[in-house]
């Protein structure tokens, strides 16, 4: 018998992806069976999966919340912005099309039965689903084909738990003001209400709880605190990107107006001898960083025009005249080439542009994606890296006879005569301890030893012990229903 239950939020960003990692790993610690699924996510933060697609990178970290390997079925459908009015569509893992923000949704309510089937397959020996909504369900001018919240707790029959996010205040009224502007068939599907990012003394809002109990008839099901190590596991959404103060090592990160993949920041964040510093847009990149990192992008010619507007070329210049490193990875390798041709329009109109010329590289965009799994070692040193790749196009030309990984044999990635401009399409590098220990000392620090892979698994079980503090789990649970 599996049950589900579904986590909403009142508003974005209100920590639903968070809260189901850690209920799925309290649940795991309870000895259940927990598999999490969203139906339908928006993110430029992907994650391969085992089955050869792509999924969002919180399900991901869910999955391994669960002690599972993420697959496709738990992300079904995932959007991935390119412009301000356009997504790639992500449907069972591989591209489905490109389409503007109107088209989409004129088609969304299509995707419903893919999105019931993953859901279905789900099912398969877990005693848990923990479904995790998108946006809030308030915005009920969507409602007509929703596949991402009440539409899918409607069609699945899965009862839903709602989230406020107290930090940002107004908690009462985004509860109680999602009760009222809701349909009765939608209200009917939200069983308790749980408040997120408490600061001080839970006990100042007990009033507010009954309040909001009262008024909606709702089981009340805890005040969670502020959760301090948050940043400590992979965030998903853009926004949640921040500079982390540590050490004498600085690393200036331009953010990207379609930044991707950024989860390849995290482990340096861990390191106390690591500052990374998020350069805003209108910011110059600091002349005292010691590493220039660019990261991945979804579009890739939009954000090398974005990242000259902002002067940066011109800083990323003075930075190697002063002899400062630079580490381009995907889109940011891309962009550190001679040019970047986009022949067939891929990632926007057809064009081909001048690149940031650090690199002897071209890159030509293709329609094949590359989505996979890779094992890898630094050629130097032998260093294994588990990492992964998820890029459209080729790159080649003369610096890449000078690689620096090894896949499976083949080489991958460039780097500058000198050695100091490099470039690959491989994420996660710095996941592996032992390249990011060796890099880190080639930046001139003696790095701390730790094992990042245990200090997340750390991390969920102090979420999933926060979570058993602070929210009534069994009532939480008792909610569930069976599918």
């Amino acid at each position: 018998m599996t049950k589900a239950l579904m986590i909403q939020g009142a508003g974005s960003n209100v920590g639903k992806s968070m809260l189901v990692a850690g209920i799925a790993r309290a649940c795991v610690r309870r000895g259940l069976s927990v598999a999490p699924f969203k139906p339908q996510n928006m993110s430029n933060n992907a994650a391969v999966t085992v089955d050869g697609g792509e999924i969002g990178r919180a399900q991901a970290l869910q999955a391994l919340a669960c002690g599972l390997d993420p697959i496709v079925d738990m992300n079904p459908v995932l959007l991935k912005p390119e412009t301000d009015l356009g997504a790639q569509v992500i449907v069972h893992g591989k591209r489905f099309a490109t389409m503007k923000a109107r088209d989409y949704g004129k088609m969304k309510a299509q995707l419903l039965p893919k999105v019931l089937e993953s859901f279905d397959r789900l099912k398969t020996n877990t005693d848990l689903i923990l479904v995790e909504g998108a946006g809030s369900p308030a915005e009920v001018n969507l409602r007509a084909g929703d596949i991402a919240n009440m539409g899918f707790a409607v069609a699945a029959g899965v009862p839903v738990v709602l989230i406020g996010d107290i930090d940002r205040g107004g908690v009462i009224a985004q509860l109680v003001g999602t009760d009222v502007i809701l349909p009765d068939e939608d209200r009917a599907m939200i069983k308790g209400f749980a408040i997120n990012k408490f600061r001080g003394d839970p006990r100042l809002f007990d009033s507010g709880m009954t309040i909001i109990a009262e008024k909606t008839g709702w089981v009340p099901l805890g005040i969670l605190p502020w959760f301090d190590d948050a940043w400590r596991l992979p965030a998903e959404d853009v926004m949640d990107i921040a500079s982390r103060p540590g050490g004498q090592i600085k690393i200036a990160v331009p953010r990207l107006n379609r930044i991707a993949n950024f989860d390849d920041l995290d482990p340096l964040s861990a390191m106390p001898e690591v500052t990374v510093d998020i350069i805003e847009a209108g910011r110059p990149l600091p002349g005292d960083a010691d590493l220039i990192l660019i990261p991945g992008s979804k579009s890739t010619i939009a954000d090398l025009a974005h990242f000259r507007a902002q002067g940066w070329d011109i800083d990323l210049m003075a930075h190697v005249r002063r002899g400062g490193r630079v580490l381009g990875i995907c889109g940011g390798y891309q962009m550190l080439g001679k040019t970047i041709a986009d022949p067939d329009g891929i990632e926007g109109p057809p064009s081909k542009v001048e690149a940031l010329g650090l690199l002897n590289v071209d890159t030509l965009m293709t329609p094949q994606k590359r989505l996979t799994l890779s094992d890898a070692k630094l050629i130097a040193t032998g260093t294994p890296v588990k990492g992964y790749e998820i890029h459209l196009g080729t790159t080649k030309g003369p610096d890449c006879e000078r690689a620096w990984l090894s896949i499976d044999g083949r080489a991958e990635g460039a780097a500058s005569s000198d050695g100091r401009v490099q470039g690959c399409y491989l994420h996660g590098l710095f996941a592996a301890d032992g390249f990011r220990q060796h890099f880190i000392k080639t930046l001139g620090a003696t790095p701390t030893s730790f094992d990042y892979a245990s200090s997340l698994e750390n991390t969920l079980d102090a979420l999933a012990q926060h979570l058993e503090t602070h929210c009534n789990l069994d009532a939480l649970l008792g909610l569930a229903q069976e599918v």
